[in-house]
């Protein structure tokens, strides 16, 4: 059974910085998944934030370009967020998925989420 865990959230004041990370279990061969990183504010629709793929290629949301990060470790079955230069438009629930497209079926896995607040 896959999982995907989100930790890491937490309240930071603006300027701050936090590190995301995503344990994925039960899936074999993770490094040949893509991993991405969105958020969910309140009102809003999930959007992405990051992704990295098993090559290792990253595209980010244009909001975040320059301060967030998304690297993975395939030993630990890893992928993290590095968030710097924190504002409070980036408060929102952060979730991770797990992604791959095998023999033309397309699978996907997603964390429960981890809540990000950015406020003084």
């Amino acid at each position: 059974q896959v999982q995907v865990v989100e930790s890491g959230g937490d309240l930071v004041q603006p300027g701050g910085s936090l590190r995301l990370s995503c344990a994925a279990s039960g899936i074999i061969f993770f490094r040949f998944w893509t991993m991405g990183w969105y958020r969910q504010a309140p009102g809003k629709q999930r959007e992405l934030v990051a992704q990295i793929t098993s090559s290792g290629s990253t595209n980010y949301a244009d909001s975040v370009e320059g301060r967030f990060t998304i690297s993975r470790d395939n030993a630990k079955n890893t992928a993290y967020l590095q968030m710097n230069g924190l504002n409070p438009g980036d408060t929102a629930v952060y979730y991770c998925s797990a992604e791959r497209v095998q023999m033309g079926r397309e699978y996907k896995y997603w964390g429960q989420g981890t809540q990000v607040t950015v406020s003084s």
